[in-house]
Parts: C-alpha cells; sequence; structure tokens
C-alpha cells in the first residue's frame, strides 16, 4: 500500500504505484503530455511500464543527454510545441528531470535566453509537470532548479516554480538499474546530505531530514547494490534520495565544486565525481573543524565516532560499492586539473563548504585525488 504526503510538493510512493498516474491526470490539467526521458530507457522495462499506461499516445522526447544541454532543452521544447503538448511526464534520472523541469520555461517565454534567466520574470503559470525517477540519486524530482551545460559550464536555472507538480517514486522503476549505475546515484544521494548537514548555514529542519537520510542510505545501499530485486532497499534508496534533495535547500559544499567539472570536462557522471573526491575533502574539513563529522557518524550508527572513524566508515562503503578513489582510473589527466581547478572555484557550492576554500586548495585536492 503506498504512501501519499506533501514535502515539499504532492509525493506518492510506493511499488506498483506509477499506476495511479492516468487518475491524476484530471487533477492536474493534463490532456496531451510530453514525456521527456534518454535513449537508454526507451528499451527497458521501466519505459515499458509507462508506455502500457500511455496506450502509445503520449509524445515522447527521448534525447536527453547524460549531462544536458542547452541544446537538449531547446530540442525538447521544439517537440513540446509540435505535438500541442499541454504537460510535462519527466521519466528517468536527473538529467531527464531537469529537461523536463525547465522547458516549461521554454514554453512560456519563447525567445528568451535561459542561461542567464531574469529571476524577476512572471514565473506563475507553467505548464504542469510530473517527475517520476527510475534512479535514486539526484533528487531532481524535488528540486527547484535544473542543471544544464551552457558553452562547456554547469548552469544552475533555480526558481521556485520549477516544483513538480507530483512527484511519483516508485522502486519498481529502478528494478532494473545496473549495479555500476546503482552504486553512482547513491553515492550522489550520499554526498548531498553529508554536504546539506556539515554546510553551515542555518537550517534545522534540513539538518534533520540530512541524517536521516543518512541512516537510510547506510542500511540499503550496499543492498540495493548487490541485489537489485531488493525493493525494500530500493525504496528506501529512492525516499533518501529524495530526501537529500530537500536537504540541500540547505546548500553545499566542496565536494560538489569539484564533482561539477569533472563532469563537464571528462564525462563523469556527478555521482561518480562526488563520491570519487569525498575523502579527500573530508579530511581537509575534519583537520580543520574537528568534530564536524561527529554526528554523521552517530546517523550511521557508530556509537560515539571521531571525524576519522566516520570518514573511514564513508570511505570503506564507497569502495565496498566500487567507487574506489583514483581519477586517473576515469580518465583525469593532469593536464586538466588547472582549467579544472578555475572552474571548481568559480562554482558557488564551496562557499557553504565548513571550511573556506581557495582555488590552490581546490588544485591540491585535486592532485590528492588523482
Amino acid at each position: 500500500m503506498g504512501a501519499h504526503f506533501s514535502f515539499p510538493t504532492r509525493i506518492k510512493c510506493g511499488p506498483g504505484i506509477l499506476r495511479e498516474l492516468p487518475g491524476e491526470f484530471t487533477v492536474l490539467g493534463m490532456r496531451r503530455p510530453l514525456v521527456v526521458t534518454d535513449p537508454g530507457l526507451i528499451p527497458t522495462d521501466a519505459f515499458k511500464s509507462l508506455e502500457h499506461l500511455s496506450g502509445n499516445k503520449w509524445t515522447v522526447f527521448s534525447g536527453v543527454h547524460p549531462n544536458p544541454t542547452i541544446e537538449d532543452v531547446e530540442a525538447a521544447a521544439a517537440a513540446y510545441k509540435a505535438d500541442n503538448c499541454d504537460s510535462v511526464i519527466a521519466f528517468g534520472g536527473g538529467s531527464a528531470l531537469d529537461v523536463g523541469k525547465v522547458i516549461r520555461l521554454s514554453i512560456k517565454y519563447p525567445g528568451r535566453p535561459l542561461v542567464p534567466f531574469d529571476f524577476d520574470a512572471e514565473w506563475s503559470g507553467l505548464a504542469p509537470c510530473v517527475t517520476i525517477p527510475t534512479t535514486a540519486g539526484t533528487g531532481s524530482e524535488v528540486g527547484r532548479s535544473s542543471v544544464v551545460i551552457k558553452d562547456g559550464r554547469k548552469c544552475v536555472i533555480f526558481h521556485p516554480s520549477l516544483l513538480a507538480s507530483l512527484v511519483i517514486l516508485d522502486p519498481e522503476l529502478t528494478r532494473g538499474l545496473p549495479p555500476k549505475l546503482t552504486a553512482a546515484t547513491g553515492a550522489d544521494a550520499l554526498i548531498h546530505c553529508l554536504e546539506s548537514f556539515t554546510s553551515p548555514v542555518f537550517h534545522p529542519m534540513c539538518d534533520g531530514i540530512a541524517l536521516e537520510g543518512l541512516h537510510l542510505i547506510n542500511e540499503s545501499l550496499v543492498r540495493a547494490v548487490s541485489d537489485g530485486g531488493d525493493m525494500e532497499a530500493r525504496g528506501k534508496m529512492q525516499i533518501a534520495a529524495m530526501m537529500s534533495a530537500v536537504a540541500f535547500q540547505k546548500d553545499l559544499g566542496a565536494i560538489h565544486s569539484l564533482a561539477h567539472p569533472l563532469s563537464t570536462f571528462c564525462g563523469l557522471h556527478h555521482g561518480t565525481a562526488n563520491a570519487l573526491c569525498a575523502p579527500f575533502v573530508m579530511r581537509f574539513n575534519a583537520e580543520r573543524v574537528p568534530g564536524v563529522y561527529r554526528r554523521v557518524g552517530i546517523a550511521l550508527g557508530l556509537g560515539n565516532p571521531d571525524d576519522a572513524s566516520t570518514i573511514g566508515h564513508l570511505s570503506d562503503l564507497l569502495c565496498g560499492i566500487g567507487l574506489a578513489p583514483g581519477l586517473r582510473a576515469y580518465g583525469v589527466k593532469e593536464s586538466q586539473l588547472d582549467a579544472m581547478s578555475e572552474q571548481a572555484f568559480a562554482d558557488s557550492c564551496h562557499l557553504t563548504n565548513p571550511v573556506r576554500v581557495t582555488r590552490d586548495d581546490l588544485r591540491r585536492l585535486y592532485q590528492a585525488a588523482m
């Protein structure tokens, strides 16, 4: 039996709950949706479940790249207009969800650039949007922003009106997710919770959500990677990923600033990039703010931990799901580090790291992670 709750938007969760989607169309004012997804999902059982509900009557745009570009947004918006769509179903990982949410701005403001977008413009009246994640990682389904690449740089488009009208979390849709992708997306949720909690910004509600998210991930991530059919673990990871994105409304930290250029320069999956940088940033932070990870360790069930035991536990967890450190093994070259350090320093996430970082600090952290 599924659960229904509303924080920060309306969410329906539980195995098989996707079947309730058509019944929501009248409530949301949807008649002709555009399904936004990526090409890798088309042959999957997850997409076939959605296709069965649609009766092949919904328009599908499947041109979203793993690290989505502004061109993906423009192409999806063109498909929406060409078929006279009136709503969006964003179906897939964080990339598809981000593109699906943000094309509604292109529809409302044709010809206006999305990057940079005028935050003060009238944002009300965006088309209805249902977000349906098929991974458990980014939490984009409950996010108020979309991240797209323009001119080789990741750009964040943010506004509360980008929040989805409805979120559907059905762990059955993640059943076929390969172990490597389960690991990478799960690591993404883990780092979201970790960095949002340790950010010095005051937001006790997000702190509590982040700590419980860490608890759920610690319970479930290894199980979900090792047994894709474990629906209890899959469901807990979906909930934790959603919670992680609610929590990082508070802000993130230097791990994310390092991870973003690894996607734009080297094409690394965002969750993988986070995992490969995390132990080095955590040690950097703990050396300068002793005790910064104590409550994280308690949430992970470590009793009365110090920073070293918490960092060791998370490092072992990441290694155990196949995300052992070593950027070189992922094709990162020494010759890229200077340019990546510049882009990492320009990234705003490190501004809410528990320790202030310089460009040189970020360069040294990249070097350590090699």
